[in-house]
């Protein structure tokens, strides 16, 4: 059904993406004849997404910040540039790759836009391959929320508008 997200069998080739991750999930939405790229679903889940994650996103850097933990928009340039506060690794219009390395964990999302013309679909991949005690610590508290924000975030995908 258009619009609604169920979280899918990863997909994604790990290894390749990021190796050695030790979490890894995907959702997929069906988005129907939209002519939507992988950045285009991108920027339409981090730009436009529920405000309430914006709010998070805000306690999250406040949090994180005394640990010395990259918060929004810190680190090197991306190739791509940013979406948000991911920087762009690679990118065709099928699929996108955002990420970055972080003292304590490193993490991916890889956008996949997939599909006929009158039956698409957008996948999220989530991978992270934590550094540390820190990292699996950190994981551990935020995968309840990821699955909530995630799921949220892909109901932009078809409604861009907040």
């Amino acid at each position: 059904m258009i619009g609604t997200v169920q979280e899918v069998t990863p997909e994604v080739d790990s290894g390749a993406v990021l190796a050695g991750a030790q979490f890894i999930d995907a959702f997929r939405v069906d988005i129907g004849a939209a002519a939507v790229n992988a950045r285009e679903a991108c920027t339409r889940m981090v730009l436009h997404g529920p405000r309430w994650i914006d709010a998070l996103t805000r306690l999250r850097n406040i949090l994180v910040s005394p640990f010395g933990l990259k918060t929004s928009g810190e680190g090197a340039p991306a190739p791509g540039g940013l979406i948000g506060l991911f920087p762009v690794l690679s990118e065709t219009p099928e699929r996108l790759v955002a990420g970055f390395d972080d003292y304590h964990l490193d993490f991916r999302i890889v956008v996949d836009v997939a599909g006929e013309a009158t039956i698409r679909n957008v996948t999220v991949t989530t991978l992270v391959k934590t550094n540390n005690l820190l990292g699996r610590t950190y994981l551990t508290l935020i995968t309840p929320f990821h699955k909530l924000v995630a799921r949220s975030m892909m109901g932009s995908i078809v409604e861009p508008a907040r």
